[in-house]
């Protein structure tokens, strides 16, 4: 471990935060921040009254000064007026200027239901969606529908869609048991794969997998390093025994080639995010379970082994009962108080780090930005 820190809070502050909560409960969950071509930050999130509320949808912001300020612009799209829906989105750069948004849309036909069946850890039924915009997400098209080419039934929102150097696209995803418990491939970590921007989706590849179907994988992540080879990252859960396990990460030569047997990063997290570092070290980003808050990890790859040189304290270290680690996975999902970062690399170098937390009984997304040497 190294003992010189060399990750440097630049600035924090609040994306967003109900401007009157004391009138109306607008709770804000799961940002998502892309820098454009012009130098203009824009922000994706959720806004409902609750966690799992009927009502939460995506929202849009921009900000013209480095994530500093910023101007709220609304809903990313009208919604579905002859159904109740909920979503979730993340935010990616697409071909010549292109902003993608990749949705998972949830039926919320179930009044009075959050999106998980605590009798079983099934999930509510989803539509997966990409929205366009081709300035800047001023505007967007219709909705496109993506056809797994697996059943899940259902599928997790963990990540944006993630561009290769060759034009191919990923999107990390895991599946997820149907609100019955039916989960014909189990519940693993896969990375569906389209080579045509994101029109078709005809083949995916398994990225982390459980034989014994006891451990989950989830809030996956991969990230294409330097060198060309990808790297995934997840929270893992043993459901069997009901406790997490340290993250996971797995290491492929290439999109295509077949991923190494999952090992531990020596992080005991949820909730995690992934970037590689100019000099090709690794940021992390994660909600830390052994200690209180979000922290951020600084590692490398050594022989294909994940070595640990330092981490630092974000936000909530000083913060007791921000989490849950009771066997009854879908109540600890209901007393969360933060997580799901986002991490945006700067034109200037700096690193823009998102999340959001709970703050006076309001849901607010707060960002940090750090310069790391």
């Amino acid at each position: 471990m190294m003992t010189n820190p060399t990750i440097e809070r630049v600035s924090e502050g609040i994306l967003y935060r109900n401007p009157m909560p004391h009138v109306y409960s607008k709770q804000a969950y799961f940002p998502s921040v892309i820098q454009l071509d012009n130098g203009e930050l824009l922000a994706s999130f959720c806004i409902g009254q609750a966690f799992e509320a009927e009502d939460l949808h995506t929202c849009l912001a921009r900000s013209k000064d480095q994530g500093e300020t910023w101007n709220f612009e609304g809903r990313l799209y009208p919604g579905t007026p002859d159904r109740v829906t909920s979503e979730a989105a993340r935010l990616s750069h697409g071909k010549d200027g292109e902003v993608v948004a990749f949705v998972i849309r949830h039926d919320r036909s179930r009044t009075g239901q959050g999106l998980a069946n605590p009798e079983n850890l099934g999930f509510v039924e989803v539509e997966l969606l990409l929205f366009r915009s081709r300035d800047g997400g001023a505007s967007w098209d219709a909705p496109e529908q993506i056809d797994p080419p697996l059943v899940g039934p259902s599928f997790e929102m963990t990540s944006a869609i993630v561009p290769l150097r060759d034009g191919s696209w990923l999107l990390p995803t895991s599946t997820w048991r149907g609100w019955d418990g039916y989960c014909p491939n189990g519940m693993k970590m896969v990375a569906l794969e389209s080579d045509d921007q994101g029109k078709t989706w005809p083949s995916y590849q398994d990225v982390m997998v459980d034989d014994q179907n006891q451990i989950i994988y989830w809030e996956s992540k991969i990230v294409e390093l330097a060198d060309g080879r990808l790297l995934a990252a997840a929270w893992a859960y043993n459901e069997h025994e009901a406790r997490d396990l340290p993250n996971q990460y797995v290491v492929s030569d290439g999109r295509g080639k077949p991923f190494s047997s999952p090992k531990s990063t020596g992080l005991y997290g949820q909730t995690l995010n992934v970037a590689q570092l100019d000099d090709g070290r690794l940021l992390t980003v994660y909600r830390r379970m052994d200690e209180p808050g979000l922290w951020a990890n600084i590692s490398h790859l050594e022989g294909g082994e994940w070595i640990n040189e330092e981490q630092i304290a974000l936000w909530g270290n000083r913060i007791t009962n921000l989490t849950s680690s009771s066997e009854d996975m879908v109540g600890n999902f209901t007393v969360l108080k933060f997580g799901a970062p986002s991490i945006c690399r700067l034109q200037d170098g700096s690193w823009y780090i998102s999340f959001w937390a709970v703050e006076d009984g309001v849901g607010n997304i707060r960002f940090i930005k750090l310069q790391i040497g």
